[in-house]
């Protein structure tokens, strides 16, 4: 097997092709598009000394190795090909490997869920860290403008969260020709000193990155390690947001421009402090003649704006999957584009992600402080992204264990060396996302744990479905109204907690009842033809299943209405029963104090039912019940 699952559609037309490759441009490779701005320069300072040509020449060599055996030959060419139905990111990561994983199934939810949670880590911080190390570079030539960096910085981040409801396609196709200027900038820049003194391609040897090693010894080597770690940030986003545009988009935009334009820069970088130590101070900035530096300034500035796009989209669709597969409480998720079932919006998120990003820049107050606190969440991420995908290359796609095992193993020492040189980072910030990531990971883990034990005891005790139809023709039995029922429940032999609130408070039962099962498939879509599912049973009642995959809205109403013929009613005319189940402490509690009030908080402030499955207010009737826990 060629290793993707179902591929997205192809791009038929050349401007519908051309457009795809501009909005990727905006939206997916942001991020690591920023890096120069900044790796370089932290690099040579964890090195300690600028001043040798074998140290440069070194570290250049790391940027470049890193850059391709991480992102280009792992993400772009293996891990990419974990296409979910045109989904991407490590939630459909997951719900391929879940499937094939065997006995290690509690084990990889756990890995997976992690790599999710450190995610969110990546997605405050790199906005923070982008948007701070672009204004700071009008200190270079406004030595004024020192006090105001902060406030300068903290009003674009406040801009681009607001634009976030227009979805990352718009923003994307806003943001693609400002990204295609700046990769030009990147390319011709660099090159521009490169051609000064080309010596600096000897970078290019992988011999030059050994040497450097085992010049520098252990502990300096360790320290630029996570170092040139930055320049890999942003990598995992191109998984993330491929269900926003698509494999191929993505895959050609990186080798016929991105990838050429970061090597061509650093090189670039690295040959401008050859020609002058002093350059290492900012080689990034100081690549440009004063005449150009303030065009350039307004050219980064824009583009770290858009740097933080990649990992915001990314966040938003890792959400929406995570509530699909019950990970998380249900919250608003809107539907951003027509076209694109991928591109989604999540007003809660974006807003949480706003209000701690600006306590990031008004607490670390430089790029430099962030930069100890950026990276051991993106390495964490990419280290459980290659024990997922290895799952998934010899389960799912059958390909020969004595293959895989040793380019994962060789993939996975990678990572584990790029964990373990940003361990040092901990104390001095690195604390930051893997609390981030701790706090996300506690709240997926006690969001299942507690939805499980609701279900387990609300439908312990509830009557059998066969036995309840049956004792609708006994006298005494409740009495038949007209009309049509819809309740929603989790299984279909059982009687709804609605249903029988419903007998025991009212004493009726509607002539025609629907019992509504809404099933979300580890796959991003489901087609129509395989959306509903009709069961009939005796005395009025039936079984109806909408299928929805974890990346689309569960839209109730409209999938009703356009399957008005199979279910047997009119959704518009129907009235629909949902119970609210409220936790409460038990005597013989399944969760902890602290995880019931945890969970109790998580269930007060999820979406409803009725709000999440678009199912229009004044045909709900909601059925409260007290659930111990």
């Amino acid at each position: 097997m060629d290793g993707s699952v179902t591929s997205t559609p192809a791009v038929t037309t050349h401007p519908a092709r051309a457009a795809l490759l501009l909005g990727a441009l905006g939206v997916v490779f942001g991020d690591i598009g920023t890096s120069p701005i900044y790796a370089f320069r932290e690099s040579l300072k964890a090195a300690g000394d600028a001043s040798t040509e074998a140290t440069v020449l070194g570290v250049l060599s790391m940027i470049f190795w890193a850059i391709f055996l991480i992102v280009a030959v792992k993400y772009v060419v293996f891990v990419m090909r974990a296409d979910n139905g045109g989904e991407g990111g490590t939630m459909s990561l997951l719900s391929l490997a879940l499937p094939v994983a065997g006995r290690l199934q509690a084990v990889l939810l756990v890995v997976g869920l992690a790599g999710a949670s450190l995610f969110f880590g990546d997605a405050m911080i790199t906005p923070a860290i982008s948007v701070l190390s672009a204004v700071e570079g009008l200190e270079i030539v406004l030595p004024s403008v020192t006090p105001y960096v902060v406030p300068i910085a903290a009003a674009i981040l406040v801009a681009l969260f607001a634009i976030q409801r227009r979805g990352s396609g718009a923003v994307g196709f806003l943001f693609g020709p400002v990204m295609a200027a700046w990769f030009a900038v990147l390319a011709f820049s660099g090159l521009f000193h490169l051609l000064r003194h080309p010596t600096v391609l000897w970078a290019l040897d992988p011999r030059y990155a050994v040497a450097y090693v085992g010049h520098a010894g252990g502990a300096t080597s360790f320290l630029v390690l996570g170092s040139v770690f930055l320049a890999l940030t942003g990598g995992e986003a191109l998984y993330a947001d491929m269900g926003h545009f698509g494999r191929a988009p993505i895959r050609v935009d990186w080798f016929a421009l991105v990838m050429p334009a970061l090597v061509l820069n650093y090189l670039g970088q690295g040959a401008s402090v050859l020609a002058d130590p002093a350059a290492a101070a900012n080689p990034f900035f100081l690549l440009f003649p004063g005449w150009l530096l303030i065009p350039a300034l307004l050219l980064t500035t824009a583009a770290t704006i858009i740097a933080s796009q990649a990992v915001l989209s990314g966040a938003f669709a890792l959400v929406q999957q995570a509530i699909q597969l019950g990970a998380v409480p249900r919250l608003e998720v809107r539907q951003t584009s027509d076209e694109s079932a991928g591109q989604v919006y999540v007003p809660q998120i974006n807003w949480l992600l706003a209000v701690v990003v600006l306590g990031l820049v008004f607490g670390f107050r430089s790029s430099d402080a962030l930069a100890n606190a950026y990276g051991i969440a993106v390495a964490g991420d990419m280290l459980a992204t290659t024990l997922l995908v290895t799952t998934v290359a010899i389960g799912l796609w059958r390909w020969p264990a004595p293959l895989v095992y040793p380019v994962a193993g060789a993939v996975l020492l990678l990572d584990v060396s790029f964990v373990s040189a940003n361990v040092h980072k901990i104390p001095a910030g690195g604390w930051f996302p893997i609390l981030v990531g701790t706090a996300t990971l506690t709240v997926m883990l006690v969001w299942r744990k507690g939805r499980q034990a609701v279900l387990a005891q609300r439908d312990k005790d509830a009557a059998r479905l066969p036995a309840f139809i049956a004792s609708l023709g006994r006298p005494d039995a409740p009495l038949r109204m007209r009309g049509t029922a819809v309740y929603l429940t989790k299984q279909s032999e059982i009687v709804p907690a609605a249903l029988a609130l419903n007998v025991r408070h009212n004493g009726v039962v509607h002539r025609q009842v629907v019992l509504l099962k809404v099933v979300t498939e580890r796959v991003p879509r489901v087609p129509d033809d395989g959306r509903v599912a009709v069961e009939p049973r005796t005395a009025g009642f039936s079984v109806v299943t909408l299928t929805f995959g974890f990346a689309e809205k569960p839209d109730v109403m409209s999938a009703l209405r356009s399957h008005r013929e199979e279910v047997g009613f009119d959704p518009d005319e129907a009235s629909f029963f949902i119970g609210r189940e409220t936790p409460v402490p038990s005597v013989r509690p399944d969760l902890s104090p602290w995880q019931e009030a945890l969970f109790g908080f998580l269930t007060h402030n999820s979406a409803t039912a009725s709000d999440y499955f678009l199912i229009p207010a004044p045909r709900v009737v909601e059925m409260g019940t007290r659930i111990e826990l």
